[in-house]
């Protein structure tokens, strides 16, 4: 992974990581059932958008090079079952 890639996926992460600290420190103090919910929406989407960059960087890089060498279908075969996995 490209370093400034790395540095975007983790700040991303990181910032999952004080959000998800948030969420439980709303659920202890008895927070509004919406807010909570709102939080949780926006760490998932945080999550996402970390993922994708993930896969991004994956078929940029690794599978353009399993593609180079004639070794595409293993990672032909991992992209689509993140692709499935991603769709439920």
């Amino acid at each position: 992974m490209q370093q400034e890639d790395k540095r975007k996926v983790l700040n991303l992460l990181k910032t999952v990581r004080g959000q998800l600290d948030g969420i439980i420190q709303m659920v202890d103090d008895d927070r509004y059932c919406v807010d909570i919910s709102k939080q949780i929406l926006s760490a998932q989407a945080l999550l996402k958008k970390a993922n994708l960059n993930i896969i991004d960087q994956h078929i940029r890089h690794c599978v353009i090079e399993a593609f180079e060498t004639g070794n595409e279908e293993e990672k032909i075969n991992e992209v689509i079952e993140l692709i499935d996995k991603y769709a439920k």
